[in-house]
């Protein structure tokens, strides 16, 4: 439980990080992609086989049996978890 606690703060604060991140554009950018021709060669013909498939018979049913389980009981404790404090780009 407490593990997930934390790994859940962590992943929220990683994310409260990249928002508060200040992005600014230095350089323009110029992508040129390669032009391709395709030419088809033959013409094609598909003709997919065909299988006789015999499944088995499959019965679920449920039945009761007395078994032995484990119990789970909580305390309360006080422990120390991590404090992350982000301050945003703009203001530094």
């Amino acid at each position: 439980m407490i593990k997930k606690s934390i790994a859940i703060a962590i992943a929220s604060f990683s994310v409260l990080g990249l928002s508060a991140c200040d992005v600014d554009k230095t350089k323009e950018g110029n992508v040129n992609l390669p032009k391709y021709e395709v030419e088809k060669k033959q013409a094609g013909d598909v003709t997919l086989p065909k299988y006789d498939v015999k499944t088995p018979d499959v019965n679920v049913k449920s039945e009761e049996k007395t078994v032995t389980v484990p119990t789970v009981k909580t305390e309360e404790k006080t422990v120390e978890v991590p404090k992350v404090e982000v301050t945003p780009a703009k203001e530094k």
